[in-house]
């Protein structure tokens, strides 16, 4: 339509900074067996979304496999007004043994890697992830083989998984954890004990960490800047492994094992000093595989991821759609540092600075269109340790003796 001659024009101006919701960290991919499940419903190898408490798909798995006990798993940890977490399902072939099942679980195009097909084919993508009962299998020196073929996976959808370790002593999960070494990979040990028919059976961990995590996400508005330890595990009987644990004792078994950057479940004692709580099982584990200090603790690399993610669904709709003028440029500067200053408002970040700099922008680069942004920011760390300095203090002696002279010499 023609501008009126006489008359008002109205037009939108649509370069303000962007507001964006920030991505779904808190969907868990299960990379799960279920023989018996409905193959119209569950197709093997194909990714399926539903929510942990969907009846119909949850009869649909089966109650043979890993699948029904890893939803239960997950279930038990949600937290108030959590009704269901959502999860991708991939439901990988079952073999004759465990060494069949997992070339299965790591072929091509298969098993683990179906996972990256979720966020075309389902609008979902899996940040959180377990192969539930088949990351412990190894033998020295070689790795796990899902653990080593995990990390490009997770890197593809910049996912974490949890992945457990063999669970019969100390020196075996050691030498387990010895094969792993990459940032998104998180080791736990411990496995962990449920009634099954009157019988304590041992299950697998990871999805019970995982409906963990799921809680502290929900609890802090969906971000994922908070760690998951300290935190209590619940349903089922307990650990499958009794781990000592004291919080003021390096020597003892569970703090060796952190030392490893492998999680544990610890029981709590009341009247015990030491003890991590006075009842229940806690998880304390912080840290993932990484050989970089700098990035072992998971819930920093989850935060980068996303602010990270924050980013490119902030600024994509900036491409191609304006010129590259100074208005547009401060427009983006400010969507970036308008994130970062409520990240750190809500402290999940310390500080954070956003920089267009001239050494690193060139006339030639900006005729094409291209420019360089620095951004600086650092996620919060746990607090892990507090040395408590105990001392004696002689000016309360001097207030004594000034007090004491003083109805002396009434």
């Amino acid at each position: 339509m023609a501008d009126p001659v006489f008359g008002f024009s109205i037009q939108q101006n649509s370069t303000e900074p962007r507001a964006v919701a920030g991505a779904n960290m808190s969907v868990i991919g299960l990379v799960v067996t279920a023989p018996d499940a409905d193959a119209a419903v569950f197709p093997l190898d194909t990714p399926v979304f539903m929510y942990s408490n969907d009846a119909a798909k949850l009869e649909a798995l089966g109650a043979t496999g890993t699948a029904a006990d890893a939803i239960e798993g997950i279930n038990d940890q949600l937290g108030e007004f959590q009704l269901a977490a959502e999860l991708v399902i991939v439901r990988g072939e079952e073999g004759e043994d465990d060494a069949e099942t997992i070339a299965n679980l790591i072929a091509a195009g298969r098993g683990i890697h179906a996972l990256k097909a979720a966020p075309t084919a389902l609008g979902k993508t899996p940040r959180l992830v377990a192969v539930p009962g088949f990351t412990h299998q190894h033998v020295a020196p070689a790795a796990n083989a899902v653990c080593a073929a995990l990390g490009g996976v997770l890197d593809t959808l910049l996912a974490n998984a949890v992945v457990e370790g063999p669970n019969t002593n100390a020196a075996a999960d050691k030498a387990w954890r010895a094969t792993l070494a990459h940032k998104r990979l998180i080791p736990v040990t411990g496995g962990w004990s449920k009634l099954v028919a009157g019988d304590a059976e041992a299950v697998p961990l990871a999805p019970r960490i995982l409906g963990q995590a799921v809680r502290i996400d929900h609890e802090n508005g969906g971000r994922p800047f908070r760690s998951w330890a300290n935190r209590p595990i619940l349903g089922g009987l307990g650990p499958a492994r009794a781990i000592p644990f004291s919080l003021t004792d390096g020597a003892i078994e569970g703090q060796d094992l952190l030392a490893n950057q492998i999680g544990v479940v610890v029981r709590g004692e009341p009247g015990v000093d030491g003890a991590i709580a006075d009842g229940g099982f806690v998880f304390v584990g912080f840290e993932n595989a990484s050989p970089d200090e700098e990035w072992r603790q998971y819930h920093q690399v989850r935060g980068r991821d996303y602010v990270h993610l924050f980013f490119l669904r902030a600024l994509r709709s900036f491409l191609g759609r304006f010129n590259l003028t100074s208005h547009v440029l401060r427009t983006v500067l400010n969507t970036i540092r308008g994130e970062l200053r409520d990240r750190q408002a809500d402290g999940d970040l310390l500080g954070f600075a956003v920089e267009f700099r001239e050494d690193q922008n060139q006339p030639d680069q900006l005729r094409l269109g291209r420019i360089v942004i620095r951004t600086m920011f650092e996620e919060a760390p746990i607090l892990r340790h507090m040395t408590l300095q105990s001392a004696r203090y002689r000016p309360a002696l001097d207030d004594l003796l000034e007090s004491l002279a003083g109805q002396a010499n009434a």
